[in-house]
């Protein structure tokens, strides 16, 4: 039982002690239990007591595991307040349990870090019984296994995976602010509405107060940072009011997503023209490669600092309740905004409300336009890699794949700079009036000019944190295009351009600005613009100009895939491979046309494969005339690859999916990609026509059956003629008419 707390834990805590409980003593219960616990909601204490409490009633001779994220030192929080809560109950560390092993009753707090960083010494056979040995010596003690896994999206990989089989765990507990349901799993969730009832976290969050629609601004960062000093200094006077017997000094959060240096500079500068350093012990800072002035009561209520500089590294794990204030601040247009970080100014000083909204409620400054928790890795990505070895009978098996040619470097900034000057004036029907072309491209393409940067942003007050995810609440802010201050954006959005045609950002940036700036001599000159009406220009029409450019490259790439052969080389079918593999699937039996010895319908369900790959290997398995069927790589030199052509003339590498033959001796290529459901196309890929005409020349140069398969309705179509995106087309025919 939980002690040390006067009143014991919260009902809604307690109940979700009983309820892991519940699962982890029933035998018919599935062996992962997933339990979605809000920030704030005390999942620490909860996990305590659930521990006492399975050890009293179920089984003391468990041995618990608790594996926490690598950053924030937070194996160290969760064992010291067990030692504090935790009725005495044994705690220890991994080298503890290296030089003790792992005994009845204990729980080990582990670092993910100390045992899944390459070359750890943790898990390397030396002096010293290494983990593995452990676990082996507890078990042949007759020690059962329960593994926690804390915040356990952090180290959601196979290497993780590894870790946690070795432990052959009974039961194991996954536990994440941001969970999501999945059948494979038992899973349960704690209310947030019961959390904030109980004064635990805050009542609402209130987004970019003050910020008003329509307003102009000169800077964002300093209109940010002004707004979340006078809410700091608001709160810490009412703070100073209401609560007479302690000091509480509420601390600023400012979250850069990369920490780029001239960024941090510029933060740095204006805060300190606020009367806020370093050297006064009013900022300290917290990024993986530079903690600065870090007190060891940062996150004490009476901590000195006021304002942290930090990244996404602590946006989990770290418990500081004295951060009321969250600035989030951008290096370029249009990033997301990651919600769990909202966790790190949820909590309540004194674990209580004051029935003061001022105090009751926390406050995010952001210009982020979307607020996702996309971040996480979702429990139904969990597998195991598995190695399996090649049938004899493939290992002479050869074929000619294609590989870049080198020789060929891409189209030049002069040939791109004309095709996407003849598109435009096609697209848009320009001509030599540029202020015709204006009024044009802003009717016909949306584009919108002038020399203000249009910012599309967030507000209101919610509730619950993911109700985040789902609003329209939308406001703009306009800002002078201010070269000084606002380059940031114009690099980061000419980034994002260049991207889009594969092309050099350097280069990218000559041939916009010859087709729209006015002070550079250009014969391709489409508008001229001013400096600050060209900076706005690229930045608020960063989406459409990549769509524009994407598209006016196609028609040149198309025509150099027919010029330019690229190289080959012979491909021949790895001996040995790792597959990902599903280890809770149902009804497992032999895939015996697969190419590898040991493949099984376990490395083809919906865990590892795409629908389309799922039916598709299920459907080779079910046909009498297959020889064999292998599943292509998706990159590496190892792999079969196909070349086609994308953007500014740059060769890339498709790997086609699966290679088949036949018992008469015919050769089959197969890529899968998504098809229908409901009437919306699954697919994802953008190059889809490109790898598709490319894949149709290969095969008739090495004179290959070949086809694209797509899903509907659980069944497969198949095209190996022209290209159509609509499933409808009659160049899609069902898969068993034609291989």
């Amino acid at each position: 039982m939980i002690i040390n707390l006067p009143n014991g834990l919260f009902p809604f805590q307690k109940e979700a002690s009983l309820k892991l409980l519940d699962l982890t003593s029933d035998r018919h219960s599935k062996q992962t239990v997933v339990m979605k616990s809000p920030t704030g909601s005390g999942k620490t204490l909860i996990l305590i007591d659930y521990i006492d409490e399975y050890l009293n009633s179920v089984d003391n001779k468990t041995a618990f595991v608790w594996l926490c994220p690598g950053k924030g030192d937070l194996e160290e929080q969760s064992r010291k307040k067990m030692d504090k809560y935790g009725a005495q109950r044994r705690t220890q560390n991994l080298f503890d349990a290296l030089l003790n092993g792992f005994s009845a009753e204990s729980t080990t707090f582990v670092n993910w870090e100390l045992v899944t960083k390459s070359g750890n010494r943790a898990i390397t056979d030396g002096e010293k019984k290494n983990l593995f040995d452990r676990i082996a010596e507890a078990h042949r003690a007759g020690i059962n296994f329960i593994v926690i896994i804390d915040e356990e999206h952090s180290n959601n990989t196979a290497k993780a995976n590894t870790i946690i089989n070795a432990f052959v765990p009974k039961h194991i507990v996954r536990v994440s602010a941001t969970a999501t349901q999945n059948n494979r799993f038992e899973y349960f969730e704690i209310d947030e509405t019961d959390v904030i009832s109980e004064g635990l976290i805050t009542k609402a969050i209130y987004v970019n107060e003050g910020v008003e629609d329509g307003m102009e601004i000169k800077d964002d960062y300093d209109c940010l940072l002004e707004l979340a000093d006078q809410k700091r200094k608001a709160i810490a006077e009412r703070y100073k009011q209401t609560v007479k017997d302690k000091v509480i000094r509420p601390l600023v959060l400012i979250q850069f997503p990369n920490g780029q240096p001239e960024t941090i500079e510029v933060v740095e500068k204006k805060l300190a023209d606020m009367g806020y350093t370093y050297e006064n012990g009013m900022v300290s800072k917290w990024m993986s490669e530079d903690k600065r002035d870090l007190p060891k009561n940062l996150t004490e209520n009476d901590g000195i600092p006021v304002f942290l500089l930090m990244k996404q590294a602590i946006s989990t794990g770290w418990d500081c309740p004295r951060a009321k204030i969250l600035v989030k601040l951008r290096e370029g247009m249009s990033e997301n905004f990651q919600i769990q970080t909202i966790g790190r100014i949820r909590r309540m000083p004194e674990a209580k409300q004051y029935e003061d909204d001022l105090l009751d409620f926390c406050y995010v400054y952001t210009f982020d336009e979307k607020f996702k928790a996309g971040m996480l890795r979702e429990e139904d990505h969990a597998y195991i890699p598995r190695r399996l070895f090649l049938k004899e009978k493939c290992k002479t098996f050869h074929l000619e794949k294609e590989v870049q040619n080198l020789q060929y470097g891409g189209l030049g900034d002069r040939d791109v700079l004309q095709k996407i000057y003849d598109y435009y004036t096609s697209k848009y029907h320009l001509g030599k009036d540029k202020e015709q072309n204006q009024k044009l491209l802003h009717e016909l393409g949306g584009y919108v000019f002038g020399d203000k940067i249009i910012n599309k942003f967030m507000g209101g007050v919610y509730v619950i944190t993911e109700s985040l995810q789902d609003s329209e609440e939308y406001r703009k802010v306009y800002k002078d295009a201010d070269k000084r201050n606002h380059r940031i954006y114009l690099l980061h959005s000419l980034e994002n351009i260049s991207k889009a045609i594969l092309m050099q950002r350097d280069s990218m940036k000559v041939i916009l600005e010859r087709l729209f700036r006015k002070h550079i001599v250009s014969p391709h000159k489409l508008v001229a613009l001013d400096t600050k009406e060209y900076l706005a220009f690229i930045v608020n029409n960063e989406h459409i100009i990549k769509n524009d450019l994407d598209t006016a490259m196609a028609k040149m790439t198309e025509q150099l895939s027919y010029k330019i052969k690229p190289q080959t080389v012979t491909f021949k079918i790895p001996e040995q491979d790792f597959y990902k593999y599903d280890p809770m699937v149902k009804g497992e039996i032999d895939y015996l046309s697969n190419a590898y010895e040991g493949y099984t319908s376990g490395f083809a369900t919906s865990v590892v494969r795409s629908t389309s790959e799922t039916l598709f290997e299920k459907y080779c398995e079910e046909q009498d005339d297959i020889d064999w069927v292998y599943k292509n790589g998706d990159s590496g030199q190892q792999y079969f690859s196909i070349v086609y052509w994308q953007g500014a003339g740059k060769q890339r590498l498709f790997y086609a999916d699966y290679i088949v033959k036949k018992k008469d001796g015919t050769v089959w290529i197969i890529e899968t990609k998504g098809g229908e459901s409901k009437g919306k196309d699954k697919n994802i890929d953008k190059q889809i026509a490109n790898k598709f005409n490319a894949f149709k020349q290969y095969a008739a140069e090495h004179n290959l059956r070949w086809g694209f398969v797509r899903d509907k309705d659980c069944s497969l179509y198949i095209n190996n003629t022209e290209f159509a995106e609509d499933l409808a087309d009659e160049h899609w025919v069902p898969l068993k008419s034609v291989f």
